[in-house]
C-alpha cells in the first residue's frame, strides 16, 4: 500500500493484512455475497496465511450496519472459562498470576459460532462457499508473507516445545522461510468439517471431543458441557459523540469504551489549531490514555461482572472531571501497566447495498497458548491469561466466565449513517491508535490512508512513551521536556490499522491499510 493515497472503489471493497485474504472476500463480493459474507470469507482465509494471529481457534467481535434494517448491530463471540475454573484452582497451583501459555490460559473459542451467527442473520451465502477459499489454500498450499515468515520464526521455539504445534505449524522442525508454499491438510479438514456441519460439528462433535481430549492430556479443566454451552451474544454497542460524529465500540468485556473516554476527554481541547504530529496534540492525547487506561485497568471484565455502568466512564461530567486533571505542560507520572498481547487481525468489508462490517479475531499473543489440538491443527487461543487474580476486581478468574478483551472492532456515523469502519492489531495499542486514526480523519482532514500511515505514539507504561521515528525531533525532545521519557519501537509494537471511509456525497468506498504491514485494500 501507498502511504498517501487511497484506494476507491464503487461496488464493494475489502481490507486486511494480507492480500490472499483480501482477494478471497473482494471475489466473494463480486459474485454476489454481501458484506458479512466477504468479511468471514476473508478471517477464514487469514487463520490459514497468517496462523500466528488468527484462526478458529480464537475469538471474534463484529460491528454490523444493516442497511435493510437500518441499523447498527453488535455480536460478541468471544468464550468463557471452564466451568471447573476457580480462582481457588489457581492458588493451588501456584499461580502468580494466570498463565500466559498453556492450557489453563485457554478460553473456549468464540470465532466458528461467531461466523455462523453472523452469516445465518445476515449473510446470503452458505458456510461451505464462504470458506472454500481457506480451504484451498490450506489444503493446495500458499507462499509464506515476509511480515508472517518473520513472525512465525519468532515462535519457533515454542512450536517446537508443543507436538501438536511441531506437527502441523514446522516444517523439518523450523519455521517456513518468506516465500515457501506451506500446506496444512489437517486444517483443511477442520475447516471442511465446519463447512459441513457448522457450529453443532465443532461444538458438539468431534472436533470438541479433540480439544477435550488434547485439555485433558496437559491437565486442562475443559469438558464437552463447556463447548455445548457456548453461544454469541448480540449486545448494544457503546457510543460517544466526538465533534458531531458518533463512534461506535463493543460493550465489555473488550475494551472498546477506553477509546470512547479517550475522544470524550480531548473533545475539550482544541487539537486543529495545534496541529496533527505536534508536541502539544500529542501531549493531550497521551496524557488522556493514561486516565482513561487507569479507568480500563480498574474496571473492565466482563459485563455480567461489572461493578460499574460503563456508561458512566465517558459521560460528558466525568470526563470534565478527568481534563481538568490533565497538566498542559507536564505528564503525570502514575499508570498501570497495560498487558502484551498483539497478534490479532482486523477485516473491514463493504458492498453496494450500504452494508458494512468491522470485524476482528485473534488468537491473541502469538499462536495464542502454544497449545496446538494434533490431530485438527487448531491453534487454542490464550485470552485467559488475562484474567485477575485479584478476589475482590470485577475481572477475577472464575467458572464459565468472559475475561478482559483487547479486541475492539470500530465504526463512525456521521449525520445518522455510517461513514467509516476501522479497527487494527496491537493489544494494548488498540484504543491509542484508533483515537490518533478517528483524530486524524476529522480534527485534521486527513483521507483514510493518509491517517493511517500518519506516525504514531505508543504509551507503554508510567511515562515511557514510544514515538515512531518519522515525528519531528523539536516533538521528541518538547515532549521530553514535559516529562515524557520518550522511547524507540519496533513497527509491530505500533499495531496494523485498517480502515474503509464512506464519501458522505458520492457514496464511494475509500480504503486505506497500515503501511507497517503487508495487506491492502481491494474493492471493484
Amino acid at each position: 500500500m501507498t502511504e498517501k493515497f487511497s484506494v476507491l472503489a464503487k461496488n464493494g471493497m475489502v481490507v486486511s493484512s494480507q492480500p490472499l485474504a483480501t482477494l478471497a472476500g473482494v471475489h466473494i463480493l463480486m459474485n454476489g455475497g454481501n458484506a458479512i459474507d466477504a468479511a468471514i470469507a476473508t478471517a477464514a482465509v487469514l487463520g490459514v496465511v497468517e496462523p500466528m494471529s488468527i484462526g478458529v481457534g480464537g475469538d471474534a467481535f463484529a460491528l454490523f450496519y444493516s442497511a435493510k434494517d437500518k441499523a447498527l448491530k453488535a455480536l460478541d463471540a468471544s468464550g468463557r472459562s471452564p466451568h471447573a475454573m476457580s480462582l481457588e484452582f489457581c492458588r493451588k497451583s501456584g499461580f502468580k498470576e494466570m498463565p500466559q501459555r498453556g492450557i489453563h490460559s485457554v478460553t473456549v473459542p468464540g470465532a466458528v459460532d461467531g461466523w455462523v451467527t453472523l452469516l445465518n442473520s445476515h449473510g446470503t451465502r452458505k458456510l461451505s462457499e464462504v470458506l472454500r477459499p481457506a480451504i484451498q489454500y490450506a489444503h493446495d498450499g500458499f507462499p509464506v508473507a515476509e511480515l508472517t515468515a518473520a513472525s512465525w520464526h519468532e515462535s519457533e521455539s515454542r512450536l517446537q516445545a508443543d507436538q501438536g504445534a511441531a506437527l502441523n505449524y514446522l516444517v523439518n522442525g523450523r519455521a517456513p522461510r518468506a516465500g515457501e508454499i506451506f500446506k496444512n491438510p489437517r486444517m483443511a479438514e477442520t475447516l471442511q468439517r465446519v463447512a459441513e456441519e457448522g457450529a453443532e460439528g465443532f461444538y458438539r462433535g468431534a472436533i470438541a471431543r479433540k480439544i477435550v481430549r488434547c485439555s485433558e492430556s496437559q491437565g486442562g479443566l475443559f469438558t464437552l458441557k463447556d463447548f455445548s454451552d457456548h453461544r454469541s451474544d448480540w449486545v448494544e454497542p457503546i457510543t460517544a459523540g466526538y465533534r458531531g460524529y458518533r463512534i461506535f465500540e463493543l460493550p465489555p468485556a473488550t475494551q472498546g469504551f477506553v477509546a470512547l473516554e479517550m475522544l470524550a476527554i480531548l473533545e475539550g481541547f482544541d487539537l486543529k489549531t495545534m496541529g496533527a504530529g505536534s508536541a502539544d496534540a500529542l501531549h493531550l492525547m497521551i496524557e488522556a490514555k493514561k486516565l482513561a487506561f487507569a479507568d480500563r485497568e480498574a474496571y473492565l471484565a466482563d459485563r455480567e461482572f461489572m461493578k460499574v455502568p460503563v456508561t458512566d466512564l465517558f459521560c460528558p461530567e466525568r470526563s470534565e472531571s478527568l481534563r481538568a486533571q490533565i497538566k498542559t505542560g507536564r505528564a503525570a507520572q502514575a499508570v498501570e501497566d497495560a498487558p502484551a498481547g498483539n497478534d490479532t487481525e482486523y477485516v473491514a468489508a463493504a458492498d453496494s447495498d450500504g452494508n458494512l462490517v468491522s470485524f476482528i479475531q485473534s488468537n491473541f499473543m502469538g499462536f495464542g497458548s502454544g497449545v496446538v489440538e494434533p490431530e485438527s491443527a487448531i491453534i487454542l487461543q490464550n485470552r485467559g491469561h488475562l484474567f485477575s487474580l485479584d478476589e475482590n476486581h470485577p475481572n477475577c478468574v472464575g467458572a464459565r466466565k468472559r475475561c478482559a478483551h483487547t479486541l475492539m472492532p470500530g465504526m463512525i456515523f456521521r449525520n445518522g449513517k455510517p461513514y467509516a469502519a476501522l479497527g487494527l492489531k496491537g493489544g494494548h495499542v488498540q484504543p491509542q491508535v484508533q483515537v490518533q486514526i478517528i483524530s486524524n480523519l476529522i480534527d485534521f482532514g486527513m483521507t483514510v490512508q493518509e491517517a493511517i500511515s500518519a506516525p504514531r505514539f505508543n504509551h507503554i507504561e508510567a511515562s515511557k512513551v514510544s514515538l515512531e521515528p518519522e515525528l519531528p525531533q523539536a516533538v521528541k525532545e518538547e515532549l521530553s521536556r514535559r516529562g515524557h521519557a520518550v522511547v524507540g519501537g519496533n513497527p509491530e509494537s505500533f499495531g496494523g490499522a485498517h480502515a474503509i471511509f464512506i464519501d458522505p456525497e458520492s457514496g464511494a468506498f475509500r480504503g486505506g491499510s497500515d503501511p507497517r504491514k503487508g495487506g491492502c485494500a481491494l474493492g471493484f
